[in-house]
């Protein structure tokens, strides 16, 4: 007879999938920390969240969460919204990677970071109210190859994917329909865009996915008038 295995080997088997096991939760709490504070979940190697001034505890408020490219940290991953999360109200996750890129890029495969990510979420969750409704992943280069992998992998949870500039994209299973927002430099000398994401987007397309896709004449980089659009095409009724 086999055996069945426990639960805990099951959740190692759905993080090496990219699975995510953390949900919103119908809660009401006390009092809530605003602004910008660490996760104090991960050691040297952390993450950010930022609650704006507008949050009242017990009112959901759309999550983004957002991720760093390659080298970089939470810092520089909150950077695109980071300065307009107070005006339109949003939630702001920013966990680091266990080592200096993603684990899809750095290991061949998900693992440790897909573990800390449903960590954070689920502190998230249990502290605030997220609207389930509009919870998006963000992320740039290497964050935006991980942001598209992780969140098509994930679509019964992410309802948006946001990826400037990615390089790829790779899933072990599809869930959900999340709506995909893309862009990238004609002039990207780091991720060049004809192998990247001018193959990444009919790709998607393709198979069923609604994707508004951005080019711009510049280089490896976010340009403002197009991270606003993205932010304001994530906040569309």
């Amino acid at each position: 007879m086999a055996r069945m295995g426990t639960r805990a080997e099951a959740l190692h088997d759905d993080t090496k999938e990219g699975r995510l096991h953390a949900r919103p939760q119908l809660l009401s709490v006390g009092a809530p920390e605003r602004g910008l504070r660490s996760l104090g979940l991960g050691g040297r190697r952390d993450g950010l969240l930022y609650v704006p001034k507008g949050y009242q505890a017990g009112q959901p408020m759309p999550l983004v969460v957002m991720l760093h490219g390659a080298g970089g940290n939470a810092s520089h991953a909150l950077s695109p919204w980071r300065m307009l999360a107070d005006e339109v109200g949003l939630l702001l996750l920013a966990p680091e990677s266990r080592g200096p890129t993603w684990d899809l890029i750095s290991e061949e495969g998900f693992g440790s970071d897909v573990a800390f990510i449903d960590q954070a979420l689920a502190y998230v969750f249990a502290h605030y109210a997220v609207d389930p409704g509009r919870i998006a992943i963000e992320g740039f280069s290497d964050g935006a190859s991980y942001a598209l992998s992780l969140g098509v992998t994930n679509g019964d949870l992410f309802t948006h994917v946001v990826a400037f500039s990615p390089g790829f994209l790779e899933t072990a299973a599809r869930r959900g329909e999340p709506k995909l927002f893309i862009s990238h430099g004609v002039k990207d000398e780091v991720l060049h865009i004809d192998p990247c994401s001018r193959r990444i987007v009919p790709r998607m397309e393709g198979a069923g996915y609604a994707v508004r896709y951005r080019e711009f004449d510049g280089p490896h980089t976010i340009p403002d008038d197009i991270a606003r659009e993205a932010l304001a095409w994530f906040l569309a009724p």
